[in-house]
């Protein structure tokens, strides 16, 4: 085999495009374990590096749709919640304006009833003094009548 290199190389011209000695197959082995030490040292690495990433991305991206779903729903349910206590508070503050009408109602009667109870117990009281006074003008009007009949007959 050693001959054969030599015959190779005698037989090629030196300088030329091409040579065709034995650099050639050193020169593949070299690139070929090029790549596998770079491959080894730094795409490994890098690829890895990468591929996590990638995973990151995705999973973060997953989780933040996750999340937004998540918030719609979220915002659906206080939307219901604030449309429910607001239709409970406007029960409430119809209620309370029932309520007040109804005391209103109530102590606006019972004012008229204590009223009409008052009037009722004056106009009593005025008709037995009329009639007390009435009584009295009577005896004395009967006392000055027997007094004016009592002096015209002894006159």
């Amino acid at each position: 085999m050693h001959s054969w290199l030599m015959l190779a190389e005698a037989a090629a011209p030196k300088g030329g495009l091409f040579d065709l000695d034995a650099t050639l197959p050193l020169m593949a082995v070299q690139v070929v374990l090029l790549t596998f030490i770079l491959n080894a040292l730094f795409f490994r690495p890098v690829g890895k590096a990468v591929e996590e990433r990638e995973g990151y991305i995705s999973s973060s991206r997953a989780e933040a749709k996750e999340k937004l779903v998540q918030a719609e729903r979220l915002e659906l349910e206080l939307k219901a919640q604030l449309v429910d206590a607001r239709k409970q508070s406007q029960a409430l503050v119809q209620e309370a304006e029932a309520e007040v009408d109804r005391l209103f109602r109530d102590a606006l009667a019972l004012a008229q009833a204590d009223a009409n109870a008052t009037r009722e117990k004056s106009r009593v009281q005025i008709e037995a003094q009329k009639a007390e006074a009435f009584a009295g003008i009577d005896t004395q009007a009967t006392k000055l009548g027997s007094l004016i009949v009592d002096r015209l007959l002894a006159a």
